[in-house]
């Protein structure tokens, strides 16, 4: 029930003139998925009116109470289609890596809820902030890339790419295997995908001026006005 609330929910979108910018990943962490009793991630929509440049700043007041967490993206080199995707299908298929924030937001009182809702609420996608630089995936370990996520210069988070399902291309592949099992069809060649969050998700207040380092990828930076 919650997909079929979603897919309602990217058509309106889509008729009030947006388009689909990324898919995004959720719950994508072992302690997660455990504490909502599932054994896959979920997945959703940022459109492009999410999307804020790096270095740029969004209003607190066109949010309810966001958070934000640090990410890798990925964008295909070629079509990804279920129903066996592995990881390293992903990585041969994978033409780019980039860093990442994305903002989250709930309209559900202090991200409360249970799977469907937040499915329906599709994935509490907020905002998205993509880095100026893109990778090759093979010039890293995935998992073992590490991000530090900071508010007005001050650590609030840290994390690696193990993080996400022991590596974010897992995420991806699942993605592409989940879709293929609902019927959605395959992800195109030039699709972004948001893996998971590395680090626990910040709460976001006025005036916060928010920063990931990633280790040999550089920073992802926006302000909160």
């Amino acid at each position: 029930m919650g997909y079929q609330v979603q897919r309602e929910l990217v058509r309106l979108k889509k008729e009030q003139g947006q388009a689909i910018l990324a898919y995004k990943m959720g719950i994508t962490s072992q302690a997660k998925m455990k504490q909502m009793n599932v054994d896959e991630p979920i997945y959703g929509y940022v459109f492009d009116r999410m999307e804020v440049p790096d270095e740029g700043e969004v209003r607190l007041e066109e949010f309810i109470h966001p958070k934000v967490e640090a990410e890798i993206a990925f964008i295909l080199a070629e079509d990804l289609e279920g129903p066996d995707v592995t990881m390293e299908e992903v990585l041969a298929k994978t033409e780019w890596i980039v860093p990442a924030l994305e903002i989250i937001d709930s309209r559900f009182a202090d991200f409360v809820f249970k799977l469907p809702d937040v499915i329906a609420d599709n994935t509490s996608a907020a905002g998205v902030v993509f880095g100026n630089r893109r990778f090759r995936p093979d010039a890293f370990e995935l998992d073992s890339i590490g991000v530090t996520l900071c508010t007005n210069g001050e650590q609030r988070a840290e994390g690696v790419g193990a993080a996400v399902l022991g590596n974010p291309a897992i995420s991806v592949a699942m993605l592409a295997n989940m879709r293929y099992s609902h019927g959605m069809g395959k992800l195109a060649k030039g699709s972004m995908i948001l893996s998971g969050a590395m680090t626990e998700a910040v709460m976001l207040k006025k005036g916060d001026h928010v920063t990931a380092s990633y280790a040999k990828m550089g920073e992802v930076s926006f302000q909160v006005r």
